[in-house]
């Protein structure tokens, strides 16, 4: 039996990022996962699925735009198997990329599944069940992510009734897509599928696309979507979905003020979430607590109710997000070094959504502002009006900014556009250093730049902005 100060349990971007800082703070560490290191993230989320994107925005670029910008092509085409190798070739040359990490650090590496024997000690078994080995750990920390949520009310054949796995690594272009699910994942594959030619609908419980967004963001993106041909149903509930494999016909069935609809597509792709990752690591066995699917642990050190077992990321619950869970990781060990936290901040977390126009946010939306009793000052920006965004003929969206009225602080930060992923780093670091609208619109931004577009919309809350 092998013997680490810290054994982490699951390679993504919580688990590969706690034990390297676990190492570079001094700890002999080890990682079990069975599956490439980079979890779901890496291998079937956030990185091959930008690279998609990027392979739909080039095409829709050069199709749609290229002769506003000089330049003459021919008929623009595209090979669909490549745009899927490529996707999958970055996101397995990044897995590399952190084994190699690993080995810099001298973090043991075991690829099989792990399963807990005791709170100190975990077994290793390949994935046909055979033992490999035995590891105690003085702490262990759970990592093991999320999987997609399968409701009971839908049968997922993989091959008409689809996750996000499968729509990840098409061999065809469906004619046509239903998708159920209007968040992140639901829109990105929206817009991918469409700008390739593909008809999608989407169909969405709650009342916008993207919900969790600034109603006026959502609504944006609403309509550049309607724009680009995708339809969508919003406060439709979905019923079941039937498959007619002879017709190559999916049919859903969804509720909307009172009356059924149906719609008929080609594929469904499910996309409505995620639950914990929990079963069939032996949590029950040493009586580690769970909610709803989850683990529990408390937000200071993130340790469960089990001494010396701590859990981070997708498998503790929302916000299922890759960098929230590297941030876990970073303050669980930091804590278990000895460091002193306050709980974990939860309240300044960058969502972003990587369609075109892009979506990015961090802090409240209004209608959050004004429930929780702000009198605000709220100040918006168009892209239309960037010198910017004009030469690089990315005029489509707006920069808005929430501030408190009474101290200037800024509370919440939403855009839509290009680059508004990027963009919103910048709105990250003026809330954590408690940055003001004056102190915003004071900061020279350079030109032409579309970050000018954060200080107009700072300026246009106090009637100042220069450009709009």
């Amino acid at each position: 039996m092998k013997e680490f100060d810290i054994v982490v349990l699951g390679g993504g971007p919580a688990g590969y990022v706690a034990a390297i800082r676990a190492a570079q703070l001094g700890y002999s560490t080890a990682v079990i996962d069975m599956d490439r290191l980079g979890g779901i993230c890496l291998n079937w989320g956030c990185i091959p699925t930008k690279a998609l994107l990027k392979s739909a925005e080039l095409f829709d670029s050069i199709k749609n735009h290229s002769d506003e910008f000089g330049i003459s092509v021919g008929d623009v085409n595209f090979d669909l198997s490549k745009i899927v190798s490529r996707s999958r070739e970055v996101s397995a040359k990044i897995s590399q990329n952190i084994e190699l990490l690993l080995k810099k650090h001298k973090i043991a590496r075991y690829n099989g599944k792990g399963s807990f024997v005791d709170s100190q000690t975990l077994s290793i078994n390949s994935s046909s069940g055979e033992a490999i080995e035995t590891l105690k750990g003085k702490k262990i920390i759970v990592a093991t992510g999320a999987y997609p949520v399968q409701p009971g009310f839908i049968t997922f054949d993989r091959k008409h009734v689809i996750t996000a796995r499968e729509a990840m690594v098409p061999d065809s272009l469906p004619s046509s897509l239903t998708i159920i699910g209007a968040g992140a994942i639901g829109v990105e594959f929206a817009y991918f599928y469409a700008v390739l030619g593909t008809k999608v609908t989407i169909i969405e419980m709650q009342d916008h696309l993207l919900p969790i967004e600034d109603e006026e963001i959502s609504s944006a993106l609403e309509k550049s979507f309607a724009k680009r041909g995708i339809s969508y149903h919003v406060n439709a509930k979905v019923q079941g979905v039937t498959v007619s494999e002879s017709e190559r016909l999916c049919t859903v069935s969804f509720e909307k003020n009172g009356q059924t609809t149906n719609i008929n597509s080609e594929k469904v792709l499910c996309a409505i979430g995620v639950k914990g990752n929990i079963s069939g690591f032996g949590l029950e066995k040493i009586g580690v607590k769970t909610d709803n699917g989850y683990i529990s642990v408390n937000k200071l050190d993130f340790q469960t109710n089990i001494p010396g077992i701590y859990a981070v990321g997708d498998v503790i619950g929302a916000p299922w997000l890759a960098h929230v869970a590297s941030a876990e990781a970073i303050h669980c060990v930091e804590s278990i070094h000895g460091s002193e936290f306050k709980e974990f901040d939860y309240s300044n977390i960058p969502g972003c959504t990587y369609c075109h126009p892009q979506v990015a946010s961090v802090g409240m939306t209004e209608k959050k502002a004004r429930e929780a009793g702000y009198s605000l000052k709220i100040g918006k920006f168009p892209f239309m009006a960037s010198g910017k965004a004009f030469a690089v003929g990315e005029r489509e969206g707006f920069v808005k900014l929430i501030f408190d009225e009474k101290y200037g602080e800024l509370l919440g930060a939403h855009i839509i556009g290009a680059n508004a992923t990027e963009l919103i780093g910048e709105l990250g670091i003026a809330r954590e250093l408690e940055a003001t609208a004056k102190s915003i619109i004071k900061t020279i931004h350079a030109h032409p730049t579309l970050s000018e577009s954060i200080m107009e919309a700072a300026a246009a809350a106090y009637g100042e902005s220069v450009h709009a």
